[in-house]
């Protein structure tokens, strides 16, 4: 069997949602038939951990059945965010071992801050997925940019840390190896605006420097967010499945989480059945 593909998503800085995009991907993936495994290293936190368990709740109290990833257990998160780093790597390296041998997808999404295991996770990543809100406070951390004309001025520390784990994947695994890296912004608001035209063109020159794709991320919805308690993400929805009442914003969120998964590279296949928003 092939070794799985294992997508990382990452970005140092926290909020810019990165449990968000990670559960999409994942459930996007479900329902295209693959077999995927989850590794939540945000330790404490445990969003997108908690999120499926919040999936399997539902399920059970709604008599209902829907694709569920495997999740290799690393014990109490708290527990071992308390843990000596070699513990807390020797535990993840398990975990990852286990789910190499259950699953044809490996999505590990990893804390806000520089961490041994995130640093260990982008070493294994075959694509990084890093989110970024619609803001120069989120590009700060992949480039810097001069205070007085705006220009770009060099990648900053999580584009290095991108550099580190593309290099150590080519000394380990040799010259072909190579990670896909792509940055989709996040959370953007509806209405155009020059600090986002601004934004984009120093993405642009960024991604031409460092070597990242731009795609598209999802809006500040908060059909998102509601359906989060539930375990539940717009791939889900259907005549049987509605936790909420269906509106038409549930459909462009479905179609903008196509593009997500398309933008990836992935089967997006599964949400381009009809959501009748009146059903």
């Amino acid at each position: 069997m092939a070794d799985p593909a294992v997508i990382v998503v990452g970005n140092e800085k926290g909020g810019a949602g990165k449990s968000t995009l990670a559960i999409h991907i994942v459930c996007g993936l479900l329902h295209a038939g693959r077999r995927v495994a989850i590794i939540d290293l945000d330790l404490r936190q445990r969003s997108m951990s908690r999120f499926f368990a919040n999936r399997a709740a539902w399920m059970t109290g709604n008599h209902q059945v829907l694709p569920m990833p495997v999740e290799p257990d690393m014990g109490d998160g708290k527990a071992l965010a308390r843990a000596d780093e070699q513990d807390q790597l020797a535990r993840f390296q398990t975990a990852f071992a286990q789910a190499r041998t259950e699953a044809d997808v490996i999505l590990i999404d990893t804390p806000g801050g520089d961490t041994l295991l995130s640093r260990t996770a982008h070493g294994l990543a075959d694509q990084i997925v890093t989110p970024m809100n619609d803001s120069f406070v989120d590009f700060d951390l992949l480039g810097q940019i001069d205070p007085v004309t705006l220009d770009l001025l060099k990648p900053s520390i999580y584009s290095e840390s991108v550099w580190e784990a593309r290099k150590h994947r080519a000394i380990t695994e040799g010259r072909q190896a190579s990670i896909d890296w792509i940055v989709v912004v996040n959370r953007m608001a509806v209405a155009a605006a020059r600090n986002r035209q601004r934004l984009e063109d120093r993405m642009e020159k960024l991604s031409r420097r460092v070597g990242f794709r731009i795609g598209p991320g999802l809006r500040d919805r908060v059909i998102y967010r509601e359906l989060f308690p539930f375990g539940l993400t717009v791939a889900d929805l259907s005549n049987e499945v509605r936790p909420v009442a269906v509106s038409l914003a549930h459909v462009a969120a479905r179609q903008e989480m196509r593009s997500l998964m398309l933008a990836l590279g992935l089967d997006g296949s599964a949400l381009d059945a009809p959501l009748d928003a009146a059903a």
